[in-house]
């Protein structure tokens, strides 16, 4: 493992990136070398700005079972030569390479043939062959990892050996052959100069057990942190989608105190944290850093804000995300929050009498949300399968995560703020609906689907997720395609969070950047002709271009291996990711609108 360092960066990343994508222990390709982004430890604590949202911060304490807890946005780059130098600590991995000349050899076959060389062999970043011509080099693209996060190389010599050889202390020459142009794993073989070939397909094979057992090698956060791992080591291609997923936990904040007030007692509280009366707060006062912070706030105003944060952790756990939001946009004022430039959130309900029409009466509530904060924190990672929130917003609490530092003290955070619609539904309707024999059959359909995905993931600790959800949802994914057609953003930039609980019924699409103040309000205006984009909406659910095959998909169904979808798929329901908050998961327009099956399960009635 090296370390890199160096006056000049040798790469930037945006803020948002290093929160979800490149945050701690994940690969980044650099021009000439591939890249570790280190562990919290090795981050400058210059540059970087703290982000104050409570809610948040003691779900997440509950959450890692830690007492303090801080949240810090990523260091930002600083181009002053005389400020101290921000920036974040990378490791050269992996430490394995591959000529990018090839050489052809075969008499049935072009084999295109590569040395595969350690980083040790290296002088200044080429490969100097037994003829001293330097040959340019690539890091290779395969590595081993496990599901809990550990990262290692591969151990060439063992692999193509099967087990220990001399080879490797007598310093033999290794290939990596491509016996053909598909670049597929049958493909490709490790050669040793003694004649041993093995190809890359076993590595694939868990079973076979061809990488071992995972050592607990965790290079991200430095030297001498190996810990004890009884996962098998799998083949992971360094540049795949399931090389790194963040696990995230995210809030709105909710305007249930005076924001300018609570801003000014965060900024302030590490000399108000142990304030335990009025006395005591107006001796803090006379200091300068608190006099300025405080400015003409009463004494008993910031005396009670101290009590209200405090309280938080005090009174029990705190409400699960989700409910929190919902009461709020459920709120019975016409008004929430203040319309101010500078606020973190201010919505407000949009008159029945705009967008009541006949498809719309489930609906009982729609609120314009023209300003909103959205506070996310990365508190780990996995590799190979994404954790997700429950229904509730919740993260698993018992879940193996891999750790982002070696003592978490604090965890790397962003602010998105931006705007959104909110669809609130009325709970009589949902709970009539699902009550209807079709449609809890059709439920136990894609709970089968749900314990066959299970059955191949032993061990997780994902819940189904339960009818309403699902309707939401997949309502939730046909609104993003219909309002992104007219908003000006694509339905990649509008993201949702769906209620489903005892709080009630809900849908919440919305926007937001962490590199600006607001958006362009697009989604507010598009809100104000919502009865119109809900109808194109479920107009889009009735005929999926991939019709009948969609419609009448078998959750269960072992040779589609898509347990957890029901009438689903690229044509119809399918968005991107980064706008689902369930990874594309838990689909059925079936629930939604009727369908070339005609289940009679749908929530909207066909004259809708």
């Amino acid at each position: 493992m090296s370390k890199k360092r160096a006056k000049k960066p040798h790469g930037q990343l945006r803020q948002s990136q290093v929160v979800s994508t490149f945050g701690p222990g994940s690969l980044v390709d650099l021009p000439h070398y591939s890249v570790l982004i280190g562990g919290l430890d090795f981050w400058s604590p210059h540059g970087r700005e703290e982000i104050h949202e409570t809610r948040l911060v003691e779900k997440l304490k509950t959450l890692l079972g830690l007492h303090e807890l801080r949240l810090y946005a990523p260091p930002r780059d600083n181009e002053d030569p005389a400020a101290p130098p921000t920036g974040i600590t990378a490791w050269q991995f992996p430490e394995w390479f591959i000529t990018q000349d090839v050489d052809e050899h075969g008499k049935d076959q072009a084999i295109r043939s590569r040395l595969l060389v350690h980083r040790k062999a290296l002088s200044k970043g080429k490969y100097r062959d037994e003829n001293k011509k330097p040959r340019p080099v690539v890091p290779v693209r395969f590595v081993r990892a496990c599901r809990r996060g550990h990262i290692s190389d591969i151990d060439w010599y063992a692999y193509v050996h099967s087990g220990k050889s001399v080879c490797q202390t007598q310093g033999k020459q290794l290939w990596m052959d491509e016996l053909g142009t598909s670049g597929d794993l049958t493909e490709i073989q490790i050669r040793c100069a003694c004649g041993n070939k093995r190809s890359l397909y076993d590595a694939s094979q868990i079973q076979i057990g061809a990488l071992g057992l995972c050592d607990g090698n965790r290079p991200w956060l430095g030297p001498y942190t190996k810990e004890k791992c009884a996962e098998p080591s799998r083949l992971l291609v360094r540049t795949a989608s399931n090389s790194y997923f963040a696990e995230k936990l995210s809030v709105i904040s909710l305007p249930d105190r005076d924001e300018a007030l609570a801003k000014a007692v965060s900024q302030a509280w590490d000399n108000l944290e142990a304030v335990e009366d009025v006395e005591q707060l107006r001796y803090e006062r006379k200091k300068a850093v608190v006099k300025a912070v405080l400015g003409d706030f009463k004494d008993e105003e910031v005396f009670k804000e101290i009590q209200t944060r405090r309280s938080l952790s005090a009174l029990g756990p705190p409400k699960p995300v989700k409910q929190a939001e919902i009461e709020t946009l459920f709120a019975a004022k016409e008004e929430i929050g203040r319309d101010k430039p500078d606020g973190d959130y201010y919505a407000r309900a949009l008159p029945s009498s705009v967008w009541n029409k006949a498809w719309m009466a489930p609906v009982e509530r729609v609120v314009l949300v023209h300003r909103l904060r959205e506070v996310v924190a990365q508190s780990g990672f996995t590799r190979f399968e994404a954790l997700t929130t429950d229904v509730n917003g919740e993260l698993q609490i018992g879940v193996t995560r891999a750790a982002l530092a070696r003592e978490t003290q604090w965890l790397p955070a962003i602010e998105n703020r931006g705007e959104g619609i909110f669809i609130g539904f009325r709970k009589a309707a949902i709970e009539t609906w699902w009550a209807k024999d079709e449609v809890r059959k059709r439920g136990e359909r894609l709970n089968a689907g749900f314990e066959a995905w299970r059955h191949e993931h032993q061990g997780t600790k994902r819940q189904f997720t339960g009818l309403p959800y699902i309707m939401l949802h997949s309502l939730s994914h046909l609104l993003i395609t219909a309002i992104s057609l007219e908003c000006g953003y694509p339905a990649s930039a509008i993201r949702e969070r769906v209620y489903a609980g005892s709080s009630g019924y809900g849908i919440l699409l919305y926007t937001g950047t962490s590199d600006a103040e607001g958006t362009l309000g697009g989604l507010v205006e598009i809100g104000r002709q919502i009865h119109t984009h809900f109808k194109n909406a479920l107009e889009i659910g009735r005929l999926c271009s991939n019709d009948p095959v969609c419609a009448q998909h078998d959750p269960e169904n072992k040779h589609e291996a898509r347990f957890l979808q029901g009438a689903a798929c690229h044509g119809c329901l399918l968005i991107a990711e980064t706008s689902c908050e369930q990874h594309n998961d838990f689909l059925d327009r079936a629930l939604v609108i009727s369908t070339l099956e005609g289940l009679g399960v749908e929530f909207f009635s066909s004259e809708s």
